[in-house]
């Protein structure tokens, strides 16, 4: 067979079911590339795999030639279910070839959160208990580093042993969705602490959880003195929070020592100045250029404000 691949979403960052589909066809000797318009209309494949992510990508603008459409991805069947892959697929080995990756692993050891957020589409989509999908073994093998997409690894009954199988790997990690602080305790950071941490996320989106977050931040703070640029702290702005909560967040995050990182929920309808936050805050030149910096002295009138026009 012919095989087309689409990445609705762009390429800015490697979409893994497009991955494993790719490496599942290529293991049965059928001919995977991706899909090309201009060339499409002459010698349709016979089968193209459209993958989006994001509710909010706009669908691929171009017509798809091919006997055979298989549309997938949250970005298609949210909330209502669609096309997911077969479990043969979906434990499949990835083709990181596919984005010329190198020396880089992208999986999901764990699928699912208890937390049913309502901004968030995890438990809607994965339900609403962690559970355990894979061993490392599955996506790694070797590379030097991991990028690891689970929404919350902490809540899984075995998350200790997962943990230990990325310290036993060596890789220097990335916990790119965030670890829920209200579940660390002195045991689970003194095993994310055995792991080469490239970079952990956590996330504090509501003011209310103030203190269940901040009192486990500091904790592991202290635990593994890792500096501002390993330990980043996601910030939910425009959903049920004022710019002073926003703010009064950010400026706590940075008292941690830790880094703060504004997420926009729906950015369409935000206003300017929570974009502005984002654009300063995110900017971490400009941002840790002055450690008592406030955000109104880069809004404000006179050079303070020019300089935050500049960093625009």
């Amino acid at each position: 067979m012919r095989i087309g691949l689409i990445d609705v979403d762009g390429h800015n960052f490697p979409n893994l079911p497009l991955m494993k589909l790719s490496a599942y066809h290529k293991a049965k000797g059928d001919f995977v590339e991706w899909y090309n318009p201009l060339t499409a209309w002459k010698n349709p494949p016979d089968r193209v795999y459209m993958s989006k992510v994001f509710t909010l990508t706009p669908d691929y603008q171009h017509p798809v030639n091919a006997k055979e459409i298989i549309r997938g991805g949250t970005g298609y069947s949210y909330p209502d279910g669609g096309a997911s892959l077969p479990e043969e697929i979906e434990h499949t080995y990835p083709d990181y070839d596919l984005y010329h990756i190198q020396n880089q692993a992208y999986g999901f050891l764990t699928r699912g959160c208890p937390r049913n957020c309502g901004f968030c589409v995890v438990g809607k989509k994965e339900g609403l208990c962690s559970r355990k999908v894979a061993d490392l073994e599955e996506f790694w093998r070797g590379q030097k580093k991991i990028k690891l997409l689970d929404p919350n690894i902490l809540a899984e009954k075995e998350h200790k042993e997962l943990l230990r199988q990325l310290i036993k790997s060596g890789a220097w990690v990335d916990f790119t969705q965030g670890l829920d602080a209200r579940l660390l305790t002195e045991e689970n950071i003194e095993l994310i602490k055995q792991i080469k941490v490239d970079i952990v996320h956590f996330a504090w989106d509501n003011i209310a959880d103030e203190k269940e977050i901040v009192p486990k931040l500091k904790l592991f703070k202290e635990k593994t003195g890792l500096k501002a640029r390993k330990c980043s702290v996601y910030v939910l702005t425009n959903y049920n929070s004022t710019l002073e909560e926003d703010l009064y967040r950010v400026y706590t995050i940075r008292d941690l020592g830790m880094g703060p990182y504004v997420m926009i929920y729906n950015k369409q309808s935000a206003p300017r100045e929570i974009k502005n936050l984002q654009r300063w805050v995110n900017n971490k030149i400009i941002f840790n250029s002055d450690k008592a910096a406030v955000f109104e002295d880069y809004r404000g009138d006179g050079k303070k404000k020019r300089r935050f026009k500049e960093c625009i």
